[in-house]
């Protein structure tokens, strides 16, 4: 036997092994960037300088790198047509995700070279978020279909994950509209504030 033909009988190229994969790290990838934004809006608190490569930064290049692997295996199945219904779906929503967060990290780093630090609600922030939701809503679409198998323990991670970046995206909407007010609290947070690009 070949080696092709070994690999392609392997464990890791099974479906079911890449459906893990793309749920393990739809579900991770995008904590992780939540984490590390987190971190580095504590970072701003604190005014360390901020530069690309700075530790928050790469931690959130980490965890976009975790969304944008489990979005090529997803194509991998796509394109083997080995998914089909509500798993379809999810994967797919994980694939635009991750596309919306690669383009929008883009779009973020070219907003910070053209207008410098920004608030917390910019031009290519609230794109990033939206990319996290949809990442976090594939993820727990592909775990709904796969709660009878060992990967249940992730579904309340996925759903808590799935809330939270939707309550977050909403609350930056609706500083859209409210900035004054609501901004006052959370100025010191964010030292650059609540500036709407």
């Amino acid at each position: 036997m070949n080696l092709i033909q070994r690999l392609s009988n392997s464990t890791l190229t099974k479906t079911g092994t890449f459906v893990s994969l793309v749920s393990i790290l739809a579900v991770i990838g995008p904590i992780v960037i939540v984490s590390a934004g987190f971190w580095d809006a504590i970072s701003h608190l604190q005014k360390e300088p901020e530069f690309f490569w700075s530790p928050s930064h790469i931690v959130v290049y980490f965890g976009v790198s975790m969304t944008s692997c489990a979005a090529i295996l997803g194509c991998i199945l796509i394109l083997r047509k080995s998914v089909h219904g509500s798993l379809k779906t999810g994967i797919k929503l994980v694939i635009t995700g991750s596309i919306i967060q690669i383009f929008s990290g883009f779009g973020d780093s070219l907003s910070h070279d053209v207008f410098g630090i920004d608030g917390l609600i910019s031009w290519s922030h609230q794109p990033l978020e939206f990319g996290l939701v949809l990442a976090s809503l594939g993820a727990v679409l592909i775990l709904k279909n796969r709660e009878y198998t060992k990967l249940k323990v992730f579904l309340p991670f996925s759903i808590v994950a799935f809330l939270f970046f939707t309550t977050w995206l909403i609350f930056n909407l609706f500083l859209v509209f409210g900035h004054t007010v609501q901004c006052i609290q959370i100025y010191e947070i964010f030292s650059s504030g609540c500036s709407i690009l």
